[in-house]
């Protein structure tokens, strides 16, 4: 229930709540739930791909995802201060992430989302419009997307997007 409740009552109007969240926040009242109980098809389905491809346990991190003017930044952070084993790994996954997505490379997105997800086909064929800068947090690592071509910025929000949806309550937008 954790990251329902948090985007109940701290998203604001970043992401549309519907009525039957909002009941499922209130009814349990943030006792804790299996996040698989609340899951899509779809949800379910991105979970056990990102297994294959995220070598940290997404029960126990969590995915922000902020837009900016100029791009965005992807946080990845353990749930738990001080779990250095799933920062650790955090932060070599994303490590890993910018240096392939440097390249143009974002076969491991496209590996746990679909090749036709929003926003990557234009990431892909512009890799070299924008620039990823990995740094570390102290409780995880980001990854802060910057360009100047509006028309990137508005790919990687729509990929932002994606990923929020697609990763349930793994995931949620930034502040």
């Amino acid at each position: 229930m954790r990251n329902v409740k948090r985007r109940v009552l701290g998203a604001g109007a970043a992401v549309a709540v519907t009525g039957a969240a909002v009941a499922a926040a209130l009814a349990f009242g943030g006792s804790q739930q299996d996040p698989g109980d609340r899951q899509t098809d779809r949800q379910k389905v991105v979970a056990q791909r990102g297994q294959t491809v995220m070598p940290f346990d997404l029960e126990q991190t969590t995915h922000r995802f902020t837009p900016t003017a100029t791009g965005g930044t992807q946080d990845v952070v353990a749930d738990q201060r001080g779990d250095a084993e799933q920062m650790d790994l955090i932060r070599a996954h994303l490590r890993k992430e910018a240096q392939a997505f440097s390249r143009g490379d974002f076969s491991d997105p496209a590996r746990i989302h679909g090749a036709d997800m929003p926003g990557l086909a234009e990431l892909q064929d512009d890799y070299d419009r924008f620039e990823v800068r990995y740094e570390e947090r102290a409780d995880g690592a980001t990854l802060t997307y910057t360009t100047e071509d509006s028309a990137l910025v508005d790919a990687l929000h729509s990929w932002f997007e994606a990923q929020i949806g697609d990763h349930g309550a793994h995931a949620e937008p930034g502040h």
